[in-house]
C-alpha cells in the first residue's frame, strides 16, 4: 500500500518535473534536451544486452570512470547504458563512451517511466552509483529480473535515520538490491540495517582516479607564474562565499591570491558578482586559454568558473579550504585534492564523507580546523618550502595507499553477468 501511494505520488508529480526541466534549461540549456527520455519514452526499437550503469552528477560520473574501466578490462565487449540526472554528470560521462555505448537521462521514478525503461533496454545489470536508492526503479528492476549493485556506496547516520523514518517503503527498496559494494565498514553495518542481503567492503572509487596529467602540468606552470601563495576554496555552496569574502577582506597584510571554484556551475554568475560586491577585483578562468594575463594575475580573486578543470586548481594551489565543511552541509569529496597533492583544511562537519575525512586527517593531508576563521589565517600563511614539500608528499602517500576499490567491484559485478547472454544491443 505504501509504495502504491508513493507510485501514484510520483505519477501525479510529472507535470512539475516537466515544469522544473524546462526552467532549468534557461540556464543550464542541457536541462531542455532528451526530455522524453526523463519519462521513459524514446525512439527505435527496443534494445538489450547492456552493462547499466548510473552515475547521478559529476562526482559520481568521475568516480565510474575507474570502474567502467575495470569492467571493460574484464569483458572488453561490454556495451555500456550510462545515465545520468545533471547536466555536469552527463557533460563529464560523454568521455566514457565507446562506439556502440548509449548515454540517456535517468527516468523519473514514477513506475511506468521505471518500467518503459527497463523493457526498453533490458540490461544484464544495473550499476547504481553511492547513494541512488529509488523505490520505483529497484522494483521494477525486481519483476523484471534485472540484478541491481549499489556501488561505492554509502549511507550515513542522517540518511540511515531518515529511510528508517520510511520502512515500508525503503526497506522494500533496499532489499531489492542484488549486492551493494559499501566504501566502509560503518556503511556496510548501516546498510544491512536498511535491509540489503548482500554487502561486501570494496573501498572508495574516488582513490582510483588518476588526475590528468596534462592539467597538473598546466597548474604547476600557473603556479609559477603566480609567484604568490595561492588559497583554493574548493566546492563552495550558497552562502558560503559570503561568509569567505568577509573573513577574508578582514585578512591584514598581503593576502594570497584566493581562487574560490563553486560547486555549482549555474551559480558562476552569482559569485562573480559577490566577489565584486565585496570589492576585490575579479579575473574569471574563463577569459584566457593556456596562461593567465598579467591582469590576472594582478588579481586579487580568481573564479574557477571552468568544468572538468579541478585537478588545474589544485596544481596552482599551496592549500585548499574544503567546501560544504564550515557549516553544516556535510563536506565535500577531498580524495581527489590529496591525489593532486594539495592539502586540505576543513571545518567540523564532514558528515557526508566521515571515514575519508578522518583517514586523510590522521594521514596529515588534511587539517580539521574549528572555524573559518582560523582556516582563513592558517591557509594564508606561508610555510617553508621543505615543509611545504612533506605536506604534498603526505597527499599522494595517501591517496596512493588506498587504490585497488575498482578492480575489486568490477570482479564482484562481472560475476552477476549471465555469460549465455549476449554483451551486444540487439
Amino acid at each position: 500500500m505504501v509504495r502504491w501511494c508513493y507510485a501514484w505520488l510520483t505519477a501525479l508529480l510529472v507535470p512539475l518535473v516537466w515544469l522544473r526541466l524546462h526552467w532549468r534549461a534557461r540556464r543550464e540549456p542541457l536541462y531542455g534536451t532528451a526530455i522524453g527520455e526523463r519519462f521513459g519514452r524514446y525512439d527505435g526499437p527496443p534494445t538489450q544486452g547492456w552493462v547499466w550503469v548510473h552515475a547521478v552528477s559529476l562526482g559520481e560520473t568521475r568516480a565510474a570512470a575507474s570502474l567502467v574501466d575495470a569492467l571493460r578490462g574484464i569483458e572488453p565487449s561490454m556495451r555500456l547504458l550510462l545515465t545520468h540526472g545533471t547536466a555536469t554528470g552527463r557533460q563529464a560521462g560523454a568521455a566514457l563512451l565507446r562506439e556502440g555505448d548509449r548515454q540517456l537521462w535517468l527516468p523519473w521514478d514514477s513506475a511506468g517511466a521505471t518500467q518503459r525503461f527497463l523493457a526498453h533496454h533490458r540490461p544484464r545489470v544495473g550499476v547504481l552509483m553511492e547513494t541512488e536508492v529509488w523505490p520505483n526503479l529497484l522494483f521494477a528492476a525486481r519483476v523484471s529480473g534485472v540484478p541491481i549493485v549499489l556501488a561505492n556506496a554509502r549511507l550515513g547516520e542522517r540518511s540511515a535515520r531518515r529511510g528508517a523514518r520510511m520502512p515500508r517503503l525503503m526497506r522494500p527498496a533496499f532489499e531489492s538490491l542484488a549486492l551493494a559494494l559499501a566504501q566502509t565498514e560503518p556503511d556496510a553495518v548501516r546498510l544491512r540495517a536498511a535491509g540489503v542481503r548482500r554487502v561486501e567492503v570494496c573501498g572508495n572509487l574516488k582513490f582510483d582516479m588518476t588526475p590528468a596529467p596534462a592539467l597538473l602540468a598546466q597548474g604547476r606552470r600557473w603556479r609559477d607564474a603566480i609567484g604568490r601563495r595561492v588559497v583554493l576554496a574548493t566546492s563552495t555552496r550558497e552562502g558560503e562565499e559570503t561568509a569567505l569574502l568577509e573573513v577574508w577582506r578582514a585578512q591584514r597584510g598581503e593576502r594570497p591570491l584566493l581562487l574560490i571554484v563553486p560547486r555549482h556551475p549555474q551559480r558562476f554568475e552569482a559569485v562573480a558578482a559577490l566577489v565584486r560586491d565585496a570589492g576585490f577585483t575579479l579575473a574569471r578562468r574563463s577569459a584566457w586559454a593556456e596562461m593567465p594575463p598579467p591582469e590576472a594575475l594582478a588579481a586579487d580573486v580568481w573564479l574557477g568558473d571552468s568544468m572538468g578543470e579541478l585537478p588545474l586548481y589544485y596544481a596552482c594551489s599551496q592549500v585548499a579550504l574544503l567546501g560544504g565543511s564550515f557549516a553544516p552541509l556535510g563536506g565535500q569529496n577531498l580524495i581527489e585534492a590529496a591525489a593532486c597533492g594539495c592539502p586540505v583544511l576543513m571545518g567540523a562537519h564532514t558528515f557526508n564523507f566521515a571515514q575519508a575525512a578522518d583517514m586523510a586527517e590522521q594521514a596529515g593531508a588534511a587539517r580539521r580546523v574549528g572555524s573559518l576563521d582560523e582556516a582563513v589565517a592558517i591557509a594564508c600563511e606561508s610555510l617553508p618550502p621543505a615543509e611545504q614539500r612533506k605536506a604534498v608528499q603526505r597527499c599522494l602517500d595517501f591517496a596512493a595507499g588506498h587504490r585497488g576499490a575498482a578492480r575489486q567491484m568490477a570482479a564482484r559485478i562481472a560475476a552477476l553477468l549471465d555469460p549465455a547472454s549476449p554483451p551486444r544491443p540487439s
